[in-house]
């Protein structure tokens, strides 16, 4: 199994829909550009959002144990994935890439 390096490549935020529908709340997310996370497989690294890694850790999973060529061909390095967080007030797209490194 192989760390995957999680990395945060765009926060968007769409304030219409946010004041359109969501009740008002505190905190949303920590994560800034260009943040990064490195994951030991099945392991959500310290830090990082909870509800993120529901929608991410199964690509994670998939990379860190070998998986390549998600979606036939939709990434130019074979083991990476583009995936955004299911925020749909605001989302964050998240650049999955295998490490050359084993998981501990």
């Amino acid at each position: 199994m192989k760390k995957v390096r999680i990395t945060v490549k765009k926060i968007a935020c769409y304030k219409d829909l946010i004041d359109e529908y969501e009740n008002p709340i505190l905190h949303a997310c920590n994560v800034k550009l260009n943040d990064t996370f490195i994951a030991n497989g099945w392991e959500k690294p310290k830090g990082f959002c909870d509800s993120a890694w529901d929608t991410i850790s199964p690509f994670v999973m998939a990379l860190s144990h070998g998986a390549t060529n998600l979606y036939d061909g939709w990434m130019k390095n074979e083991k990476s994935a583009m995936i955004s967080c299911n925020d749909g007030f605001r989302p964050v797209s998240f650049y999955l890439e295998v490490l050359d490194i084993d998981a501990e």
